[in-house]
C-alpha cells in the first residue's frame, strides 16, 4: 500500500482552502463544517500556508489569542513542504514522520491545492483491511 500513488488518495476529496485574511474562529468553523484536521491558506490560487488544530490550539488558545479577532497569516505554518500527486504515499509519511507533520499539502507544478494527505486519510485501505481479518479470525474462531 505504501506504493500507492497519492493521486488515488485525493481523487474523491474536496479540496478545503482559506484566505490568509480569515480569522481563525471562521476558520474552526470551516473546518468543522468539512471535517478536516487543517485547511490549506491560499492567496490568489497559490498555497501559502497550512493551518492545523495542533496550530489552534498551541498558537492561538495557548498563548492566549482572541481566535475572533487574529488572522490565518499570524498563525499558520508558512512555505509548507508539499507533494505532486505521483508521489508515493510511503514518501508522504516519510515526510510526515521526519518533519513532525500530520498534514501534507499537494500541489500541481504550479503549487496550486489539489488536496491534503494526512496520516488519518493514509490508513483508509489499511485500516479496513486489518478490520476485515480481525473479523475473518472471529468466524473462523466461531466456527471451530
Amino acid at each position: 500500500m505504501p506504493h500507492r500513488p497519492i493521486s488515488t488518495i485525493i481523487e474523491n476529496q474536496a479540496i478545503v482552502t482559506a484566505p490568509s485574511t480569515m480569522t481563525v474562529s471562521e476558520a474552526a468553523r470551516l473546518m468543522k463544517d468539512h471535517n478536516s484536521g487543517a485547511l490549506m491558506v491560499c492567496d490568489k490560487k497559490h498555497l501559502v500556508g497550512v493551518f492545523t488544530e495542533r496550530d489552534a490550539l498551541f498558537r492561538v488558545t495557548a498563548e492566549g489569542s482572541d481566535p475572533k479577532t487574529t488572522l490565518l497569516a499570524d498563525v499558520m505554518t508558512r512555505h509548507p513542504r508539499t507533494i505532486g500527486p505521483d508521489t508515493r504515499l510511503g514518501h508522504a509519511l516519510h515526510m510526515m514522520y521526519e518533519g513532525g507533520f500530520r498534514n501534507v499539502p499537494v500541489v500541481n507544478e504550479k503549487g496550486r491545492p489539489l488536496g491534503m494527505v494526512s496520516a488519518h486519510d493514509a490508513l483508509g485501505p489499511e485500516l479496513k483491511q486489518f478490520v476485515t481479518e480481525m473479523d475473518k479470525r472471529e468466524n473462523i474462531a466461531e466456527i471451530l
